[in-house]
């Protein structure tokens, strides 16, 4: 079983990332997938999940109207969209997928995301 994300970097303020989560190993259509961050000092934040179909998503209210997030099932992956980027978005994203009809959760190893000018 495999998350591996991807996408991170070095942006400024006001511009624009996309992380993608590339799934592996398991049945990638009965997982919701949910995107957390922490930054340095701080806890472990959740961002934003969809859920196994697509059909619904929910965003923290801190990233609402600027994150998206969007999954292609044929692809095993789970994007997440990032505009509008502010130096409080710095912080590792990581992404995490959970069962549907199971209570096994995996985690990626987390990409970095820094938001300077």
């Amino acid at each position: 079983v495999q998350l591996v994300e991807s996408g991170g970097g070095l942006v400024q303020p006001g511009g624009s990332l996309r992380l993608s989560c590339a799934a592996s190993g398991f049945t990638f259509s009965s997982y919701v997938m949910i995107w957390y961050r922490q930054a340095p000092g701080k806890e472990r934040e959740w961002v934003t999940a969809i859920t196994n179909t697509g059909g619904s998503t929910n965003y923290a209210d801190s990233v609402k109207g600027r994150f998206t997030i969007y999954r292609d099932n044929a692809k095993n992956t789970v994007y997440l969209q990032m505009n509008s980027l502010k130096p409080e978005d710095t912080a590792v994203y990581y992404c995490k997928a959970t069962g549907v009809l199971t209570v096994r959760e995996y985690w990626g190893q987390g990409a970095q995301v820094t938001v300077s000018s």
